[in-house]
C-alpha cells in the first residue's frame, strides 16, 4: 500500500518546527496546511504577496481576492501581512524562509530537481520554483514515486533542471528519501511508507541508493 496525497502532506508536516517560515508549493504541497501541529506557530509565506496564511476556506466561504500562489483560495489570520510580490520575492532570495515544501517532475540522486516544465508543452512561466530552492534554507520534494510507471528519482535529471545539488529530502508515496546534497553526495532510504517493500523501492527507483540501518 503506499501513501495517500494526504498521508504524504502529513508526512512532510513532520518537517516543520515551531518558528518556521514556510513556502508551500502547488499540488500535494499545499495539503501541509492541513496538518500543521496543534501549539505550533508556522508562518506561512507565498510568493503572491502575503505571509501568515490561514487554512483553506469552507465551501462557500471563499474570497476571490485571497489566494496563494498556485491561485487556490485561502483564509487570512489576524496575524496575517500584505506587501507586493517584490517584497515576497526578497524574502526568499534574502535567505529568510526557512523551509519550501515542492512538488517535482523529477529529482537526481545527487539533490538536482527538475519541476517547472516539459519541452513542448505550453508553460506559463517559470513561477517561483528557481528563486526557492536557491534562497530557503532547507528543501523538500514531495511527489509520487512513478509518473505512468516510470521511475521519478533518477540517476541525471532529463527535464530542465530548476535546481541543481538543492534538494535535502523527498517524500513519496513509497518512502522517504534523505540527500546529502552539500557532503559526499548520495540519497538513502530512511523511511518506508507503509506497507511499501524494499523490493517495491528497488524495482521503481532508477537512482543510486543506500539503505538505513533499521529498515
Amino acid at each position: 500500500m503506499a501513501w495517500t496525497r494526504d498521508q504524504m502532506a502529513e508526512r512532510a508536516a513532520r518537517e516543520l518546527r515551531d518558528g518556521f517560515y514556510v513556502n508551500l508549493g502547488i499540488g500535494i504541497p499545499t495539503l501541509v496546511s492541513n496538518y500543521i501541529p496543534k501549539g505550533m506557530n508556522v508562518q506561512l509565506q507565498s510568493e503572491n504577496g502575503m505571509l501568515g496564511m490561514g487554512p483553506f476556506p469552507y465551501e462557500g466561504e471563499e474570497d476571490a481576492d485571497l489566494i496563494n500562489a498556485g491561485k487556490q483560495t485561502v483564509t487570512e489570520l489576524p496575524t496575517t501581512s500584505f506587501f507586493s510580490s517584490a517584497d515576497s520575492f526578497a524574502m526568499i532570495r534574502g535567505g529568510h524562509i526557512n523551509l519550501s515544501i515542492l512538488g517535482a517532475m523529477q529529482v537526481a540522486e545527487n539533490g538536482d530537481l527538475a519541476n517547472w516544465m516539459i519541452p513542448g508543452k505550453m508553460v506559463k512561466g517559470m513561477g517561483g520554483a528557481m528563486d526557492l530552492v536557491a534562497g530557503v534554507k532547507r528543501v523538500v520534494v514531495v511527489m509520487e514515486h512513478t509518473a505512468k510507471g516510470k521511475p521519478k528519482l533518477l540517476k541525471k535529471c532529463t527535464l530542465p533542471l530548476t535546481g541543481t545539488k538543492v534538494v535535502d529530502l523527498v517524500i513519496t508515496d513509497l518512502g522517504v528519501f534523505e540527500i546529502d546534497k552539500a557532503g559526499s553526495g548520495g540519497m538513502t532510504l530512511v523511511e518506508l511508507a507503509d506497507g511499501a517493500t524494499l523490493e517495491e523501492i528497488a524495482e521503481n527507483t532508477e537512482a543510486a541508493y543506500s539503505v538505513a540501518s533499521g529498515l
